[in-house]
């Protein structure tokens, strides 16, 4: 009978992993605030006054400053979204049970990469 309850993380770690990532959605959520307001910006950068040649590299590198903000952007939100479904693996008492081995995943990786589904075991597999 004992041998059929799988092995998972206690209440108290859990709830110390859901810290880490509540704190961590919340500064992704700012981050993303911040990129979102950079694309949308109408551009002027107040450099109105500056000189000519500054203000055509402005122009120039904006179209691409603009496409790597969308994609940081879009990054970001896969970020969130990671993270919330850490939340959710948290609240099924599943999280940092490797998806491939079925073995909890070590404590430290999961601190630095709250989001991982996978052990540095399956991970290397992969390769």
């Amino acid at each position: 009978m004992a041998e059929d309850l799988k092995v998972r993380y206690s209440d108290k770690d859990l709830a110390e992993f859901k810290e880490i990532i509540e704190a961590k959605i919340e500064k992704a959520k700012q981050h993303l605030d911040l990129l979102k307001s950079s694309y949308m910006n109408d551009g002027n950068n107040g450099t109105d006054d500056t000189s000519p040649t500054f203000k055509a590299f402005e122009e120039g590198s904006e179209t691409m400053s603009k496409e790597a903000n969308t994609q940081l952007a879009i990054r970001q939100e896969k970020f969130i979204r990671d993270l919330k479904n850490a939340i959710l693996r948290i609240e099924n008492k599943t999280y940092g049970i490797c998806r491939v081995t079925g073995k909890l995943i070590n404590k430290e990786r999961l601190k630095l990469v709250p989001h991982a589904t996978l052990s540095i075991e399956a991970k290397n597999m992969q390769k």
